[in-house]
């Protein structure tokens, strides 16, 4: 089991058959995965730095305008999903759910999911009923990751990386898709929450798992 914390046939409406990510120009057995939420409106420019070896970036929401995915799309290919804080255009450009395997792993992607074992009940229905291999969800903004044997998934949630809200400190998460299995899964910690000051580029990086 991983740490539950991290320091400072007919597709349902919860599906987004086919989906690829925006930019999508190859193909990885292992694809190394860079997951960021709730931005908010701004972009520590030091997320380039600590993604640079990602093969795919994912927004799990409040992304705070299309700027914001626009810049993260140019560095690698993006998935996104929509959050509460987004607007019209972010809604329009990315859906609410994303549901999609990469690398062997069944993942699920969406903004306001809950936690174990308190999830909203939309989503805990739809565990029940199809669980993916991984949940993720944003809009908390405490970074968690943790087995759910009650649902049969991997719950992660990054964390907020922007600097609007009640963290502490600003997270990103990540972890490499393998045959199936989630490994190599690394915390990074940007700073305090009103710290926009460089840092040497792997400062606050720790690996949480093989």
């Amino acid at each position: 089991m991983l740490p539950t914390t991290a320091r400072h046939s007919t597709f349902s409406t919860f599906s987004t058959p086919n989906s690829q990510p925006k930019n999508s120009t190859f193909l990885c057995d292992m694809p190394r995965i860079g997951l960021i939420s709730d931005t908010h409106g701004w972009l520590d420019p030091r997320v380039e730095v600590h993604f640079k070896e990602c093969d795919e970036i994912w927004h799990a929401g409040d992304i705070g305008g299309l700027a914001i995915t626009e810049e993260l799309a140019r560095w690698k290919p993006l998935r996104a999903v929509y959050g509460n804080i987004d607007d019209g255009p972010s809604r329009q450009e990315h859906p609410e759910h994303q549901r999609f395997t990469l690398g062997g792993v069944q993942v699920w992607m969406t903004h306001i999911g809950g936690r174990p074992p308190r999830y909203t009940p939309e989503v805990l229905a739809e565990l029940r009923k199809d669980p993916p291999a991984l949940f993720i969800c944003g809009h908390s903004h405490i970074c968690m990751v943790q087995f759910d044997p009650k649902v049969n998934c991997l719950y992660m949630n990054p964390g907020a990386a922007g600097r609007h809200g009640w963290h502490k400190v600003r997270t990103l998460l990540r972890f490499t898709l393998d045959a199936g299995v989630v490994k190599d899964l690394e915390v990074v910690e940007l700073g305090a929450r009103g710290q926009i000051a460089p840092s040497y580029p792997e400062e606050g990086s720790r690996r949480l798992a093989e």
